[in-house]
């Protein structure tokens, strides 16, 4: 599961109630799920994994750091 963006625009994954890592981008959560041994191919559009508080192209905040 990619949790909803925190204040600072990252996401938690979590496997069940196990945390996985943190991600800043899509590109994260498949390097964090494939440290995991969970190779998803696709994970914007995979049903094994669930987005919450937004799909893979919310992550609020971090464009506005990036941009200064």
């Amino acid at each position: 599961m990619v949790h909803a963006p925190a204040l600072d625009g990252s996401r938690r994954v979590t496997l069940g109630e196990e945390p996985l890592g943190i991600a800043t981008h899509v590109d994260d959560v498949a390097e964090i799920l494939r440290l995991a041994d969970l190779y998803v191919t696709d994970v914007e559009e995979s049903d094994l994994v669930e987005w919450q508080g937004g799909g893979p192209d919310d992550w609020p905040g971090l464009s506005e750091h990036h941009e200064s």
